[in-house]
């Protein structure tokens, strides 16, 4: 995947427990969960910025873009449409 969730890195900086920000925010333990294996397909921007604001960090923190090995031979043919 090239989108990669690093939220279990800013809560283990700021120690935090994956409760303790599912109760603050208003998630269950289970989506804090899934949003911190990545297994998730996308978050609504309210909960990111919850997430935030309660850990107080920039969105940029919680993820980042990790780019695929590509194939020997492939172009990168940027945004579609272009």
């Amino acid at each position: 995947m090239a989108i990669v969730m690093d939220l279990d890195v800013m809560l283990a900086r700021r120690k935090v427990r994956s409760k303790a920000l599912a109760e603050a925010i208003g998630l269950t333990e289970q989506q804090v969960s899934l949003l911190k294996s990545g297994k998730v397909k996308g978050v609504r921007f309210e909960t990111l910025e919850k997430i935030c604001a309660y850990l107080d960090c920039q969105p940029g923190d919680l993820i980042r873009y990790e780019a695929e090995p590509r194939e020997p031979g492939l172009r990168n043919e940027g945004v579609e449409g272009r």
